[in-house]
């Protein structure tokens, strides 16, 4: 994964916790256009990890799984494979009930990203994947704007 701009405080997994929510949004210019997308993870002390990048063309459920996918790699890569539990939130209603299985991928560009998020998703010992509304997922969505005004995305 190539950041373009990323923050980081205590990353790497401690002992003591047992839960994370993790934040994600995806968007574009033009649908289909230039994307971005983003992602935060939490534990119970507060933002461990931010995370955003660009994207080329794209469309804007295409940048929401490449969201998913960034913050699923993210965890494995930095050993949160056996955290209790795992919270994602999105504000894609579409990402969520497909990777709920409540909606099939009906679509042929995003069935390759449906089916990398599950593989990846299926490595955790407890995940669940939740819509939340825009409203809620501020933090995630002030990243994928800052990454399309090429600023950074450091805490506030």
């Amino acid at each position: 994964m190539k950041s373009l701009v990323k923050s980081s405080v205590n990353a790497k997994v401690n002992s003591s916790v047992n839960s994370l929510k993790v934040f994600i949004d995806g968007g574009c210019k033009g649908n289909p256009g230039e994307g971005a997308f983003g992602f935060v993870i939490s534990d119970y002390k507060g933002e461990l990890y931010r995370y955003g990048e660009k994207l080329r063309n794209c469309t804007n459920n295409s940048a929401e799984y490449r969201a998913l996918i960034g913050a699923l790699l993210y965890l494995l890569d930095n050993g949160f494979r056996s955290i209790e539990q795992i919270t994602v939130y999105s504000d894609s209603e579409l990402l969520v009930h497909q990777m709920n299985q409540r909606y099939k991928v009906r679509s042929r560009n995003l069935l390759p990203l449906f089916t990398k998020a599950k593989r990846l998703a299926k490595k955790f010992n407890n995940i669940s994947i939740e819509h939340i509304r825009r409203s809620d997922n501020r933090v995630a969505d002030r990243i994928v704007k800052r990454i399309f005004d090429n600023k950074t995305i450091s805490p506030q």
